[in-house]
């Protein structure tokens, strides 16, 4: 299925030499808003900063948006929608709810292979990133239907949609099962949910290496917290008895291993899908005063393990599909 993107003009965006970025927060309630919210800046702007010496540069909700679409749905989307549109049959008429639909290009790819008498709704935590999916949607025509809202607490109908679909890929872990409660509250009894997530397993090379730059580093305090980033991805067993719990039946899952490869430990510190989406998650726990010499370190264990081979990410990548009990 093709995925639809578009052209911008980008000459403004930091992209050429575009450097790694870590969260700072000012405060605990800040630190959970960020953490949590894909794509979702506070004020309008991104509290990530790059661990250079001035520490100053912020990207804005908008420069998020364009790197989303650039770099990330183009690649890393691209491979959790694969796995819907090979595992999910659209029904042929009704509602159809699209969560953490991002720059939406996979939403309208579904909406046109759908066709008119199935009407798409999409609802995402960045207004920049749904006028990304508006201005997609305006120049092909399309009626799929961009509105904002918070995924765990949706202004929206109980029973509505005759089929539900998640885009967990960038959520954090601890969002998972309520945002897939609130994916069922929202379905008419009998219709399909189905949610994409990396699950136990994912980015276990990464994840090696920040022990050992932890380690080596002297920050032995925060190996544990590698342990608990290991731990808290869910199993697949895990998701599909989430699924069970929230109120779905004939539960099913598919699994795929997907690859993500980079040439150097600066080349995949300076990924924005690393820098601007994931690394703000990993190093969360982090002090702030021990990012730069941890990420230091990191690139230059990259560098050193990969034998001038290239450094490979691998993702589990899972889909998990059940439907709404008809009692509910």
């Amino acid at each position: 299925m093709k995925i639809f993107h578009i052209s911008f003009d980008i000459s403004h965006l930091p992209l050429q030499n575009h450097k790694p970025t870590f969260p700072i927060y000012n405060d605990p309630d800040e630190m959970f808003q960020m953490k949590n919210e894909k794509c979702q800046m506070i004020d309008g702007e991104s509290s990530v900063e790059i661990p250079t010496k001035s520490m100053t540069t912020r990207k804005t909700n908008k420069e998020l948006a364009f790197l989303h679409e650039l770099f990330v749905a183009t690649d890393w989307g691209e491979r959790f929608a694969e796995l819907i549109d090979e595992h999910l049959q659209l029904p042929k008429e009704g509602r159809a709810l699209y969560l953490a639909s991002g720059t939406g290009g996979h939403a309208i790819a579904l909406q046109e292979r759908s066709g008119e008498e199935l009407k798409f709704l999409c609802i995402d935590e960045n207004e920049e990133c749904l006028e990304l999916a508006r201005a997609k949607a305006t120049v092909i025509k399309d009626g799929t239907e961009f509105r904002h809202g918070t995924l765990e607490h949706l202004d929206l109908p109980d029973n509505r949609f005759d089929i539900v679909v998640g885009d967990g890929s960038l959520l954090h872990t601890e969002r998972i099962r309520t945002v897939l409660a609130e994916m069922t509250r929202v379905a008419a009894p009998g219709a399909a949910v189905a949610l994409v997530l990396p699950t136990f397993s994912s980015f276990g090379e990464f994840f090696s290496i920040y022990w050992e730059a932890l380690h080596n580093c002297g920050l032995l305090d925060h190996e544990s917290d590698v342990e608990k980033l290991i731990s808290t991805l869910p199993s697949v067993s895990a998701v599909e008895e989430m699924a069970a719990q929230a109120g779905l039946d004939e539960v099913e899952s598919w699994t795929r291993i997907e690859e993500f490869d980079y040439d150097s430990g600066e080349k995949f510190l300076n990924s924005p899908l690393i820098s601007d989406f994931l690394m703000g998650i990993w190093l969360e726990t982090l002090p702030r005063k021990s990012y730069e010499q941890v990420v230091k370190e990191i690139e230059r264990l990259i560098n050193e393990e990969r034998h001038e081979a290239e450094f490979a990410l691998s993702v589990k990548a899972t889909l998990v599909v059940g439907r709404k009990a008809l009692n509910q």
